[in-house]
């Protein structure tokens, strides 16, 4: 589970009927001083990039090459890869790269100007799910803090099943990309590591106008490609690593909830 781990220590007979007695207050003086130990890692400066994402400035000429242009973000082409939007309204606001049996859904938002808000946003994802009753645990993994989790989803038979997911995050020069890992790549590390790449290499245009934080940074089409709604299969869409609509990924590796 996401959230504090408390310290096993041995104890007295004394010491038990004491915890008894004091009941609530014991356990809630642990979790404080639990607290006090883990240092709290939001509203922390944006940590370094050596490896990316990357933003605009920090990119040979305009960012295009070798990348799929999405207005907000430009996305690295890779073989074999299919790239889907999400749409909110009018407006597209993130894009999935579909590469075999994996996907990694990329979502960039504005930010403050001196502050990161990755860690914050993911103790809100974790009480979230953890709310839900899914499993959430907080690792430190090859793109830095992140979470691994276990998302209740309803089955074909009635049952509840859990769908396995990562959730990543970098925070940048006034931005937050954000990055949800499905399918294999979010329980193999093997399967992992193109999406990682992806992540890595992905570019942020957020652009220079006042933006609230959180705002998502709105994406395009790019120009040679259509958009296509779920469920409707055109001729050339074989041909094509593009491909649109509101519809969902399909499941990924998922486990029966045990209660």
């Amino acid at each position: 589970m996401f959230g504090r781990r408390k310290k096993k220590g041995a104890s007295g007979d004394g010491d038990e009927a004491e915890q008894v007695a004091g009941g609530i207050a014991t356990e809630d003086a642990a979790d404080t001083a639990d607290a006090e130990e883990q240092p709290r890692r939001v509203n922390l400066p944006p940590a370094p990039r050596p490896d990316g994402p990357w933003d605009i400035s920090e990119v040979p000429g305009d960012g295009t090459e070798g990348r799929v242009d999405l207005g907000g973000i430009l996305v690295p082409g890779v073989e074999g890869m299919e790239l889907r939007v999400e749409v909110a309204g009018d407006a597209i606001v993130a894009a999935t790269v579909v590469l075999h049996d994996s996907a990694i859904q990329l979502q960039a938002f504005a930010a403050p100007k001196k502050e990161g808000i990755w860690g914050e946003v993911r103790e809100e994802i974790a009480s979230g799910i953890t709310q839900q009753g899914g499993l959430v645990d907080e690792v430190e993994g090859p793109l830095g803090w992140e979470l691994r989790a276990q998302v209740p989803v309803p089955l074909p038979d009635g049952q509840t099943g859990a769908q396995l997911v990562r959730f990543v995050g970098v925070d940048g020069p006034r931005w937050f990309l954000r990055g949800v890992v499905s399918g294999q790549g979010a329980v193999n590390p093997e399967k992992a590591g193109l999406l990682e790449s992806i992540f890595r290499e992905t570019v942020v245009v957020r652009g220079e106008g006042p933006m609230a934080p959180r705002d998502p940074i709105v994406l395009k089409l790019p120009n040679d490609a259509q958009m296509v709604p779920d469920g409707v299969q055109t001729e050339d869409q074989g041909n094509s690593r593009f491909s649109g609509g509101m519809g969902q990924l399909e499941r990924g590796p998922e486990i029966t909830e045990v209660r």
